[in-house]
Formats: structure tokens, sequence, C-alpha cells
């Protein structure tokens, strides 16, 4: 129903800000990482939304990119995850992040986020698994089975997400496992 905000920002109190839109003040639920990125209260800002009605309340969520809402749209769409669970979800790690710990099936990395305990990551890994792969090729992620293996071989290693993904990157699409880690391994020692 309402797919975007544009307004003066005037209030900004975490998690929540307040948009005014020709004299219509919204209140709007935002993640950390859109929370940073707002301007200056009194600015303009323009928010995509989320609205939610309940029986007890209509809400609003907004987002700084359409990834972060679309994040958020499949982690709502999990049996036991509500909208504050997927907020804090998007609070505590951002979206190329998520889709990272989901491609390598990381539940302690979610486990980390305040409020999502170990079953409630296993659930999340095992419902987001192929659904946020979309966003795994565009920020440099794993492509193929042989590509996430080699970076888990890498991480396993020492190396940091930074370092196995630029590793990655220089490899050959079609490279097996162990021939992809040979390689990975001759690029990061240069």
């Amino acid at each position: 129903m309402i797919g975007r905000l544009t307004g003066t920002l005037l209030e900004k109190n975490p998690p929540e800000v307040l948009v005014d839109c020709h004299g219509v003040g919204y209140e709007v639920q935002v993640s950390m990482s859109t929370f940073y990125n707002l301007p200056n209260l009194g600015e303009k800002v323009s928010l995509l939304t989320h609205f939610i009605v309940r029986e007890d309340a209509q809400l609003l969520y907004g987002f700084g990119t359409p990834t972060e809402r679309e994040a958020f749209r499949q982690l709502i769409k999990i049996s036991g995850v509500g909208p504050r669970t997927a907020l804090a979800v998007l609070s505590g790690m951002s979206v190329a992040e998520l889709a990272q710990a989901v491609s390598l099936q990381e539940a302690g990395r979610l486990v980390k986020v305040p409020g999502i305990g170990k079953k409630t990551a296993e659930r999340l890994l095992l419902e987001l698994k192929g659904k946020l792969g979309a966003d795994i090729g565009a920020v440099g992620g794993p492509v193929n089975d042989a590509q996430g293996d080699i970076l888990q071989a890498l991480l396993a290693l020492g190396y940091s997400d930074k370092e196995a993904a630029a590793a990655l990157k220089a490899l050959p699409a079609d490279v097996g496992v162990s021939e992809g880690i040979k390689l990975a391994l001759k690029a990061l020692a240069r």
C-alpha cells in the first residue's frame, strides 16, 4: 500500500524516525544500517517502505536500498520470524553479509545478532538458501559449489572475507576445487 516515502526528516529516535510528508508525519521503523545513512534533521529523506497491518497496529518499516527491503520481505516470510526479528537481523549485518552467511551456511554469524538463537539461525539458513542468490553474485560471493568450497578453504586458512573474495574473483569460472585453492593461494602470496 505505502511503498515509498519522501519528505523532511523531523525526528531520529533509533530505531524509529519521523518523516513529514506534506504535513503528515509518518513514524517509520528502520534498521540501524539505514539509520546511520540518514541525513541530518530537517533535510529531505526518501525511504522505501513495507506496510504491515495487524489486528492491534499498523506499522511502517523503512529501508535505504531495494535489496535491504527485499531481504526484509524474505525474512518475514519465515515461520517464527516477525518484523522486529527481521529488523534486528538487518541491523546486525548487511544484506551482503547475510547472503554470504546463507551461502556458506554459517549459523554462528547469525547467532551473534541479538534475539537470534541457534534454532532460529538454522531455520533462517534453511529457509533463505537460494532466495538471496542474486545478492550473492552482486557482492562477489560464490557463484557455484566449487567456488563456495574454495572460499571456505581460504577462510579456514585464516584469510579475511575480503582477501578470499578478491582471490575468488581472479579465478577462472570453471575451475575445480583443488586447482582453485592452489591458484588462490598463489594469488594471495603475491
